[in-house]
């Protein structure tokens, strides 16, 4: 791995105030800060939301509006996360976790204890098992012996799974399945007819996950939620403060409805401090690799080549996709492709390279040699989520033997001059952008050597994978703005991982810490 750091230098810059953006953010300047490795300390003034003098610490002009000694703490492009399902992720802080269970038989006990102190009839519902490596699959049997009395329904870690009991399978209409394991539409599809909380409930959920995000530095995020993200966003941010900037995503039931108010992929909508965004067209080409529905040139291990799932799951075909890339592309929406095994990502750069646009692939997680420098001449973004590579280094060893040598190829993809954007998958991966971060760039988590330690990249890269790209403070940037107390730059490890952040500016003010 590369050990080259990134250095800022600082020079007395000014920009008018007539091209900067009306808001109501005070004036502010923050004083001796450092702005990258090595760095001298510095003043950063900020008016009207933007970035609008970087100088040497000690001379900046004497001006009006609040100034804060931050004493030689170190000053980032504000963080975002690029891969969020944000109400999941809101409503799994207060599920039960069975991530930890080894087995079904550990996680239906886990849930048999939850269900025990829940209010009569009210719907037992968990989240993150995972049963690649379980010695027996998840059955309803299990679930039916210790929650007797109530529906009850566990969520697999990726999404992709959903284990019900026999109260659960009857709430949902699938009173007659066999096991209680539903996967990919089915299992969508059964936790949409769950109970669910009211809509200002959930709302307000959201909200106080977009403050604790903001308490890790993330200004921004961008919300694959399967719904209506445009307008279930501009109701939050009308209804009260959010303190993120988002990018909501369209999913196939909503582009034409997108296509015909003429909405095009970054413009953005009339919000308080303008928040919302056009985000990208998300479309599946294939499952998981935990649930094996990841499409693979391969059959997994146990199966048949040639026999129905033996190779995962395509959800498109590619003629379907090219039509659907075609659709959005031409009409100003970037297409997002959901790719997780080497031949739905071949077949995902194969539809880009016919329809001749722009997009993004996210996941990306095995990749045919061959298929890595597509991504850089296609001009296609790796949206890429690297707690994945920590968490499912033992399943992609046992399901993938022999290719994990280009699975998580993060490295190989930066080599070839592709563009990185990093996020979490929340809830899959917790939202935190320094464990993302820390992940990309130690290749674990746990007391284990690196996995793969040749794809891990140097801290710098994983940075501006999480900053859309910005690598320094420029004069006529926006203020987004995160205060940490070390320099991620020269941080071991531990540090990188658990961050101290200070505080967090969204659009020149603050979201977090102890200026507010």
């Amino acid at each position: 791995m590369s050990t080259a750091k990134t250095t800022t230098t600082t020079t007395t810059t000014t920009i008018s105030k007539a091209t900067t953006t009306t808001t109501t953010a005070p004036a502010v300047t923050l004083r001796r800060v450092h702005l990258g490795a090595g760095g001298p300390l510095s003043d950063v003034r900020i008016e009207n939301a933007v970035v609008t003098a970087v100088h040497q610490a000690g001379e900046a002009p004497h001006a009006d509006g609040q100034s804060h000694d931050l004493d030689g703490r170190t000053l980032l492009p504000g963080l975002w996360d690029s891969h969020v399902h944000m109400v999941q992720w809101a409503v799994s802080r207060r599920r039960l976790d069975v991530s930890g269970a080894g087995s079904a038989r550990a996680a239906a006990e886990a849930a048999g204890e939850q269900a025990a102190t829940l209010p009569p009839g009210e719907a037992m519902i968990g989240y993150g098992f995972r049963d690649g490596l379980w010695p027996s699959p998840p059955h309803k049997n299990l679930l039916d012996a210790v929650v007797r009395d109530r529906p009850a329904l566990l969520i697999s870690m990726d999404l992709h799974s959903a284990w019900l009991n026999s109260a659960g399978l009857a709430l949902v209409g699938r009173g007659d399945h066999p096991t209680g394991l539903l996967r990919e539409q089915d299992c969508i599809e059964a936790v949409a007819a769950m109970p669910a909380a009211a809509p200002e409930l959930t709302d307000q959920w959201v909200r106080d996950a977009c403050v604790a995000a903001a308490a890790r530095g993330i200004t921004g995020i961008v919300d694959f939620e399967y719904a209506d993200n445009i307008a279930d966003w501009a109701r939050r941010i009308n209804d009260a403060p959010v303190p993120l900037r988002v990018a909501a995503s369209i999913w196939p039931p909503h582009l034409e409805a997108a296509i015909s108010r003429g909405l095009r992929t970054g413009q953005t909508l009339d919000t308080p401090h303008g928040l919302l965004e056009v985000g990208p067209f998300k479309l599946f080409t294939d499952g998981s690799l935990n649930t094996r529905t990841a499409l693979c040139h391969e059959a997994y291990p146990g199966t048949v080549s040639g026999e129905p799932g033996s190779h995962g799951l395509e959800e498109l075909t590619p003629q379907e996709l090219v039509t659907l890339l075609r659709r959005a592309s031409s009409h100003g929406i970037v297409p997002a492709v959901h790719a997780i095994g080497d031949r739905a990502n071949e077949m995902a750069l194969d539809a880009f390279e016919a329809v001749r646009c722009h997009g993004r692939i996210e996941h990306g997680q095995l990749l045919a040699a061959k298929d890595i420098p597509r991504f850089a001449e296609l001009g296609v973004t790796v949206g890429v989520q690297p707690t994945h590579a920590v968490d499912d280094r033992d399943v992609a060893d046992h399901h993938w033997a022999g290719r994990t040598h280009r699975a998580y190829a993060f490295a190989d993809l930066l080599a070839a001059g592709a563009v990185l954007e990093l996020g979490s998958d929340a809830p899959v991966a917790p939202l935190d952008p320094w464990l993302t971060i820390a992940s990309a760039v130690t290749r674990t988590g746990d007391r284990r050597p690196a996995w793969h330690p040749e794809q891990r990249i140097p801290v710098a890269d994983a940075l501006a994978g999480s900053t859309r790209g910005r690598r320094l403070i420029r004069v006529g940037d926006p203020a987004d703005l995160v205060v940490t107390d070390t320099d991620p730059l020269t941080a071991d490890a531990r540090t990188l991982r658990d961050m101290p952040v200070h505080a967090t500016m969204l659009a020149g003010s603050w979201t977090h810490g102890p200026l507010l």
